[in-house]
């Protein structure tokens, strides 16, 4: 996973700074997670790893299935990643992006895991105080996990905040043992 970063680092910096460039950082965000879930699909991917499909036959195909969700820019950066074989890092370059879109315009999303759904007002007070501390403006995906048992675990990039009774007994479990 961190090779595909590595690899796809410049490509997504690439892109974000023309993004910045000619204003269009919401239009490639769309075209780069269009094109990573196309990437992703596992029949797609078959197409991709297949030595009988020419990058031109490749491109074309891509193209077609992304139909109005490119622009001009965009289908020539896409064509240069089929060149090069770096198609597969579609989302990684992504996410990457994304990652620096969020940094510049100062929000951070958390992927949040809870035992028991959040009421709106749970989810604001969350919010707000998780803001406070990354000094960010954050937004929230939320999926319920009875596995937990109680609590909550919070993803933000790199950070892992583990509130959750599950992690509390396995570091217990740890500590016994």
């Amino acid at each position: 996973m961190s090779e595909l970063s590595t690899l796809a680092r410049p490509y997504a910096e690439a892109v974000f700074k023309r993004a910045l460039e000619t204003e269009t950082t919401a239009q490639w965000s769309t075209t780069l997670g269009f094109v990573a879930a196309v990437v992703n699909d596992i029949k797609f991917a078959a197409i991709i790893d297949n030595p009988k499909v020419s990058d031109e036959k490749l491109i074309s195909l891509l193209l077609d299935i992304c139909g109005q969700q490119t622009t001009t820019e965009s289908e020539s950066f896409l064509k240069l990643l089929v060149q090069n074989n770096r198609l597969i890092l579609a989302d990684s370059i992504y996410k990457l992006y994304e990652a620096q879109k969020a940094e510049k315009e100062g929000y951070i999303d958390v992927d949040v895991s809870t035992a028991y759904a959040f009421t709106k007002e749970d989810e604001k007070k969350f919010s707000a105080t998780l803001g406070k501390e990354l000094n960010k403006v954050v937004r929230l995906t939320i999926q319920v996990d009875k596995s937990l048992i109680g609590g909550f675990i919070a993803k933000a990039g790199d950070l892992v905040i583990d509130g959750s009774v599950k992690g509390q007994l396995q570091i217990m479990q740890k500590t016994l043992q």
